[in-house]
C-alpha cells in the first residue's frame, strides 16, 4: 500500500511513518522543513498540494499536519495563519483525495466539544461548541473532509506525548528538575494519548475500509491532569509534590480548555480495532524510551 503522511516531522506523523516502514508499507512524508525520506510540502499552497499527491497517487493520505499551539492560536494575528493551516490546508487534501480516489485520515481533537458535563463524548456526537480558536478551527476541518469525500476517517485524540515533540510529561519533568512543589489542575478530565500506540491503530485503519468518526486515547480511566503529573513523578522516581489547583485559581492559559475530555473509545472494539494499552503502561514505556 503507498500512503503520504503530512506533519511528518511532528511527534504523531514521525510515528505514523515509522509504523509504516516497519510493515513494508510504501511511505512518503511531508513537512514544512522535511530532510529525511520526503519532500518539503506547505499544505496552504493548493497547487503544490496537488502536484504531490497527484504526482504520488497514494492509496491513503494520513493528515497529522496541524497548527496545534493552542494558546498562540487565540492570537488575533495568528487567526489567518491558524485558520489557512487547520482548515484551508485540510481541504486542499481533501479536494485532491477526492479527485484520485485514495482514503483520508484526518486527525482532529476533544476540543471540538464544549467541555461540558461529565459523561464520554461519544465518535457520533454532533453537540458541538469549542471554546477556542484552535478547536473551532479543527472542528471545521472535520467538516471539510466530511463534506468532500465518503472514504474518510475522523479520529479524535486528546493529551497526546510522544518522542518527536514536547509534550505534558517532558514538561512536568524538566519542571520537576527544579521545583519541590507544582501545581496542576484538577477539573480538566480526559486520558492520555501515546503516539507510538495511535500509530499502529491508524495503519491499522488504513488497512481497512470502516470507515467514520472514532475516539482514540490510552485505555484505562479517566483522569484530571493531575492525577497524570502524580503518577509521572511517582514513575519517574522525583520527590517533586504536587498541589491540585483549579482551572479558575490556575489561571494562566489564553485559550479555554474543556473540563470534560472523556473520550468515549468503545467504537474501537466494536468495529474490529485492537485498542490501545492502558495509559499508565504507555507511559512508562514512554519513560523508559526517551531514558535509553
Amino acid at each position: 500500500m503507498r500512503l503520504l503522511v503530512t506533519g511528518a516531522n511532528g511527534q504523531l506523523g514521525n510515528d505514523v511513518i515509522a509504523e509504516l516502514q516497519k510493515r513494508g508499507h510504501q511511505v512518503m512524508g511531508t513537512d514544512l522543513q522535511y530532510d529525511q525520506a520526503g519532500i518539503a510540502l506547505d499544505i496552504t499552497d493548493a497547487d503544490a498540494v496537488s502536484q504531490v499527491i497527484t504526482d504520488y497517487s497514494p492509496d491513503t493520505v494520513i493528515h497529522c499536519a496541524a497548527w496545534t499551539a493552542v494558546d498562540a492560536a487565540e492570537e488575533p494575528e495568528n487567526h489567518d495563519a491558524v485558520w489557512n493551516i487547520n482548515v484551508e490546508g485540510t481541504r486542499n487534501i481533501a479536494k485532491c483525495c477526492a479527485q484520485i480516489g485514495c482514503k483520508m485520515i484526518y486527525i482532529s481533537t476533544d476540543y471540538v466539544f464544549d467541555g461540558q458535563g461529565d459523561v464520554p463524548w461519544e465518535p457520533d456526537d454532533c453537540n458541538y461548541a469549542p471554546l477556542n480558536y484552535y478547536g473551532k478551527t479543527k472542528l471545521e476541518g472535520e467538516k471539510v473532509v466530511a463534506s468532500l469525500l465518503e472514504e474518510f476517517y475522523i479520529v479524535r485524540i486528546a493529551w497526546v506525548f510522544g518522542v518527536n515533540g514536547s509534550n505534558f510529561v517532558d514538561t512536568m519533568l524538566k519542571l520537576g528538575k527544579t521545583h519541590d512543589t507544582l501545581t496542576v489542575v484538577n477539573d480538566q478530565i480526559g486520558t492520555p494519548t501515546y503516539t507510538y500506540d495511535l500509530s499502529r491503530l491508524l495503519v491499522d485503519m488504513a488497512e481497512t475500509e470502516k470507515y467514520g468518526y472514532y475516539h482514540v486515547t490510552n485505555e484505562g480511566d479517566y483522569i484530571s491532569w493531575y492525577d497524570y503529573a502524580v503518577e509521572i513523578f511517582e514513575l519517574a522516581g522525583y520527590n517533586t509534590e504536587v498541589l491540585p489547583v483549579t482551572t479558575e485559581e490556575y489561571g494562566q492559559s489564553k485559550a479555554l480548555r474543556p473540563h470534560n475530555s472523556r473520550l468515549n473509545r468503545g467504537k474501537i472494539v466494536e468495529k474490529g480495532f485492537e485498542p490501545l494499552p492502558d495509559w499508565r503502561d504507555a507511559l512508562a514505556r514512554y519513560l523508559k524510551e526517551i531514558s535509553s
